[in-house]
């Protein structure tokens, strides 16, 4: 065997088609773009969004500001237990999200995110339970059952936005950039 004898696998290797190269090539003249308009030309390309002479999608649709909810990095997603959940627990005792990953009421990523205790069902001992959130009935349910209730704050990310900077004493700061006339 010698290096002149080495070919690739038949059929792995597909001669490139040379268009414009003259008539008997059977790729000369339009090189097989047709005549005129506007792909026969160079860099003459369609918008995928183009609708043939018709006004787009995008353009037809309502005009809605803002990510909305469908956003996950700004959605929040809770992981919901019942009060009733709660009675597997001994009087006493204090609950949180790894506790209620740990009896299996939710998964090891949901106890890493948000929860929320619904009032569902009847509470007959006294527990302390932590949580991002609680409704109304689960609230009442757990401290009528002599628990208590700890909010988990969550995660705030900036600052809160003011209309209006204020210094100490509650004055308005005047802008830096106003100039009077």
């Amino acid at each position: 065997m010698k290096l002149s004898d080495l070919r690739p696998a038949p059929g792995s290797h597909k001669r490139e088609r040379r268009v414009g190269r003259g008539h008997g090539s059977g790729r000369g003249k339009t090189s097989g773009r047709g005549t005129k308009g506007q792909k026969s030309r160079t860099g003459g390309t369609i918008h995928r969004a183009f609708n043939g002479g018709q006004t787009r999608l995008s353009k037809r649709l309502p005009f809605v500001r803002g990510l909305g909810n469908s956003n996950l990095a700004f959605r929040h997603d809770y992981a919901i237990v019942n009060v009733s959940d709660l009675k597997l627990f001994e009087a006493g005792t204090r609950i949180t999200p790894d506790d209620l990953v740990a009896r299996g009421f939710m998964t090891k990523a949901e106890g890493k995110g948000l929860v929320k205790i619904l009032g569902d069902g009847e509470l007959d001992r006294a527990l302390t339970v932590r949580a991002h959130k609680f409704t109304a009935g689960a609230r009442t349910k757990i401290e009528s059952a002599g628990g208590t209730v700890e909010i988990i704050p969550a995660k705030a990310y900036g600052k809160p936005k003011t209309k209006r900077r204020r210094d100490e004493e509650g004055k308005k700061v005047p802008s830096p950039y106003k100039t009077k006339a």
